[in-house]
């Protein structure tokens, strides 16, 4: 079974055609040991929450024909669990994973079309007796997409209760990726007014106090907050990526990545996947992305790329990671620098997501959007008494390179491309008359873009962010900000040691200050503190020391 089928979803075809399978069929016993009747999994994109929601349906569902084959060789087969809820109980099996449309028109059509197929499934119904008149005109009318919002609404509870009394058994309800058209509502401006009440609508239906559910399970990326879509859902088991449970069902362990580069061959490659794949807690499992790890293996190559960044647009990332406003994009920057540059941040985490709170400049959810869609992983809980509080960091190389991208996208609107390669240039070929040239026209279209006169820490920190991205190939750059007279400094340590280590010191220079005095100032706090140890440490004796200044949008230089 080494046959690798990228992009299947559908847990019947990958055991029919034989493709490789990672075994994730405890998962099954997991739901079932859950107290909570419905159980809600928010995972990061791409991390196998569908492949497990189709294992769910072919596992539960009440089928003619025995396909107990499906589940050969799979631990669950050997579980108690198998025999009594195999095959046992209707299933309502929905998803929302491709409903990401730009208009309310053309997600509402798609919607129906959905809830229209799952209707169908279970159209044996019109020919039995379990159906009322009215309820079989509702019924052929959804089928037609032809019912009102209000009975769509409504619709999975009705199926449940049609199913329960045709089948005499309790239904089980499996939503996919319940949050997909909810992010695209907030993207496209139909999120308050549409999108997030039909969904209260059709999830509270579906799972509050339904008589007819036995189990109920519900996936996406995030938890949109309980007061915007599960009101009132009491029987609600939310295990978000921070919990313990479920920590192993989605995304592969260490264990199943070891076990399937050995499989394919591939062993000696393990440092290579685990730098750029690997770098997920979910709970206190270390998690690699699946779908980036199976693109690896089959794309038959040695050099890495990022699989899972090219699965999606970073479009809804870029107006929270970037920010807005300007004021969220200034208090977002620093933040990135430490992030971009292997460091970490320390938040709190909010487990429940309202989308439209992401634009409050003030507000930190930013943080708990980026770690529980993939972006940032917690890689420590410190201890509070009132709140989640976690110290995190960017998971891996991928990951890295969409805030890259992210950061060049920003940098060159805000700098003429052209100037700033001429001064990173200049500066990797020690020209430092031609750096010092480009770096104040640099710095002054950066203060001109986003209104930074007089605020040189603001400058500093796009600057470090731009040569983060540009000069990441040849330098190992590291910066160490000061409090008080707003003191930067920003040290590059080239990978090559035989080329020119670079400090550079940034200082604000007040209008009653001699420029040169605080320039020489600065040059001799380089020398004071021994910002050059380090460099010197690792074998670069040659370093280039650099002071610069900013009075308004005055530029001042003088290099050591």
């Amino acid at each position: 079974m080494n046959n690798i089928v990228l992009g299947r979803s559908d847990f019947k075809k990958v055991r029919k055609t034989k493709a490789y399978y990672v075994d994730k069929s405890l998962f099954v016993e997991e739901v079932l040991n859950s107290p909570h009747e419905t159980i809600l999994i928010p995972r990061p994109r791409r991390f196998g929450k569908t492949m497990n929601l189709s294992l769910l349906h072919h596992f539960f569902k009440k089928k003619d024909e025995d396909e107990s084959w499906l589940f050969d060789g799979l631990h669950i087969k050997k579980s108690s669990m198998f025999k009594e809820h195999f095959a046992k109980y209707p299933v309502i099996f929905i998803t929302f994973k491709d409903i990401k449309h730009t208009t309310w028109d053309t997600c509402w059509e798609d919607i129906k079309h959905n809830i229209s197929q799952v209707y169908e499934t279970h159209s044996y119904l019109l020919n039995s007796d379990c159906l009322s008149e009215q309820e079989l005109f509702d019924y052929k009318t959804i089928i037609k997409r032809e019912a009102d919002e209000a009975i769509f609404s409504n619709s999975l509870k009705m199926l449940s209760k049609h199913l329960n009394k045709y089948h005499q058994k309790e239904v089980i309800i499996l939503t996919d990726e319940y949050d997909t058209p909810i992010h695209a509502g907030y993207q496209y401006d139909y999120y308050d007014d549409h999108i997030v009440p039909f969904m209260r609508n059709l999830l509270s239906g579906a799972y509050k106090d339904n008589s007819n559910l036995f189990k109920g399970v519900i996936t996406g990326t995030l938890r949109i907050s309980k007061e915007s879509i599960f009101t009132g859902l009491n029987n609600l088991g939310v295990y978000t990526l921070l919990k313990k449970k479920f920590n192993s069902s989605f995304g592969f362990t260490e264990d199943e990545v070891k076990t399937i580069l050995d499989d394919f061959d591939l062993s000696d490659q393990y440092s290579i996947v685990l730098k750029w794949y690997d770098g997920y807690k979910f709970g206190k499992k270390k998690v690699f992305n699946p779908w980036s790890v199976m693109n690896y293996i089959s794309s038959n190559e040695e050099k890495p790329e990022p699989y899972w960044l090219n699965t999606s647009s970073l479009e809804m990332i870029e107006d929270v990671v970037l920010g807005k406003t300007k004021e969220q994009k200034q208090i977002l920057r620093k933040e990135l620098t430490d992030l971009i540059q292997d460091g970490h941040i320390i938040k709190s985490i909010d487990e429940n997501i309202i989308l439209k709170d992401l634009t409050n400049p003030n507000n930190e959810l930013v943080w708990s959007f980026l770690l529980h869609s993939g972006y940032l992983k917690a890689i420590e809980r410190i201890d509070h008494e009132y709140e989640n509080i976690q110290k995190l960091q960017i998971p891996n190389m991928e990951v890295k390179i969409a805030y890259q991208k992210l950061v060049k996208k920003w940098f060159t609107e805000a700098v003429n491309l052209e100037s700033l390669e001429i001064m990173l240039d200049a500066l990797k070929n020690g020209n430092i008359n031609h750096f010092e040239k480009f770096l104040k026209m640099v710095c002054l279209e950066i203060m001109s873009y986003h209104d930074f006169s007089g605020s040189p820490e603001k400058v500093y920190h796009a600057l470090v962010l731009g040569m983060l991205v540009w000069l990441s190939n040849d330098y190992v750059i590291r910066s160490n900000r000061e409090s008080g007279y707003g003191r930067y400094d920003i040290i590059f340590k080239p990978k090559d040691t035989n080329k020119q280590g670079i400090i550079i010191e940034f200082k604000r220079i007040y209008k009653d200050e001699d420029s040169e005095k605080s320039l020489d100032d600065a040059l001799k706090q380089i020398d004071g503190k021994k910002y050059d140890v380090e460099l010197k440490s690792e074998g670069i004796n040659d370093v280039l020391k650099i002071a610069v200044g900013f009075t308004g949008k005055e530029v001042y230089f003088k290099k050591k």
